[in-house]
């Protein structure tokens, strides 16, 4: 009996050393309004918010000798209904990574956004939201994520998984050196589930990427980035490019100055290659520029972009956003946008207006 005891009260004490060592967090964002977008499917008043409702929970366990372990997981859902977002997407949506963190810098394996996807963020206006007001999912990508198929990062992934993440994948971060940083990003080719028969310049009698085939190259994505000392830098850069699964590549350039410590200016530039899926038009350029500017409670959000496609007419955007804190976790904000679009219908060198209209609440906990 005492031995029992004894052994019971050793698992008890080894647990708790081991559960001391660790450090779980559990997150999340609510964010719900109404919003429409004229000549667009959206054109009636819609339920919806600007950003994603998510639930996440990531930690770290001491290992010793500076080394960590890792672990970080992401549901999206739907706050109106509580259904997983978009239904069809998988339940850690977000992210779902393990890995380990040293002096060498941070490895991780799972499913994320893509190294560059990861640094573009901080150099848009509406901070990566995928939102219609924002430019991170379109024009600042440089249509890569969503405006021709083949493209985005993972393009033979299954139908409903969003354009701007590998799965089966592995990161490397390294370690921060004089405000430099290195992040590197590669795929594997195994398809997961392909979401249309046809990408590229296939036939129905010959496609190119049928429908449950493997990538013919291995995805990559990496960005360097510099930043100015301090916990809010007064300046950032960065470079980087990705070469999806069907060897379309995104190419793309960025920085951001803040003159005052309330007005963020921002800039960026994007290119997509798709001479690998197309024989014609195969070049889509764009440039975005934006600031944020706080002031008292509020924080105003402002840009304007372009996306120039061969063979097409420009696609052009203003923005601007309004957010009113009302305690540190929870803002009320207002969004309109006007964007010109080609026409579907001819005459192709025409375009029309899309305005967007987007009133909400955002709460994080």
């Amino acid at each position: 009996m005492k031995k029992s005891l004894l052994a019971m009260a050793l698992m008890g004490a080894f647990s708790g050393a081991a559960f001391a060592q660790s450090n779980v967090v559990i997150y999340g964002t609510l964010d719900a309004g109404i919003h429409k977008t004229s000549n667009s499917a959206n054109t009636a008043i819609q339920e919806g918010g600007r950003d994603n409702s998510k639930l996440g929970f990531r930690g770290q366990e001491d290992l010793g000798n500076g080394l960590k372990a890792l672990f970080h997981l992401e549901i999206r859902y739907e706050v109106d209904t509580g259904n997983i977002e978009r239904s069809t997407r998988p339940l850690f949506q977000g992210q779902s990574r393990v890995g380990l963190q040293g002096g060498f810098g941070t490895v991780r394996l799972g499913r994320a956004l893509t190294s560059l996807q990861e640094t573009t963020t901080q150099f848009e206006p509406w901070s990566g939201m995928p939102n219609v007001a924002g430019f991170q999912t379109d024009l600042m990508v440089a249509g890569y994520r969503a405006a021709v198929s083949g493209s985005g990062s993972d393009p033979l992934g299954a139908a409903g998984n969003s354009g701007n993440r590998f799965a089966n994948a592995l990161w490397y971060n390294s370690p921060v050196f004089n405000g430099f940083q290195l992040n590197l990003n590669l795929g594997s080719k195994e398809n997961n589930g392909l979401a249309t028969a046809i990408v590229g310049r296939g036939t129905t009698v010959a496609p190119q990427y049928p429908a449950g085939s493997r990538a013919q190259a291995y995805p990559y994505s990496v960005s360097a980035t510099y930043s100015a000392p301090g916990t809010m830098p007064q300046y950032a850069v960065y470079a980087g490019s990705e070469r999806n699964s069907t060897e379309v590549k995104w190419h793309s350039v960025g920085a951001y100055y803040r003159p005052i410590p309330a007005l963020k200016l921002m800039g960026s530039y994007g290119r997509q290659d798709m001479s690998h899926i197309r024989a014609i038009n195969d070049t889509m350029k764009s440039w975005v520029l934006g600031a944020n500017y706080n002031v008292g409670v509020g924080l105003v959000r402002f840009g304007y972009g372009q996306r120039d496609t061969d063979g097409e007419v420009k696609t052009k955007e203003i923005s601007v956003g309004y957010e009113h804190n009302i305690s540190p976790r929870t803002y009320l904000y207002l969004d309109l946008s006007q964007k010109k679009v080609p026409t579907s219908t001819a005459p192709a060198s025409s375009n029309m207006n899309q305005n967007h209209y987007a009133l909400g609440i955002h709460h994080n906990f």
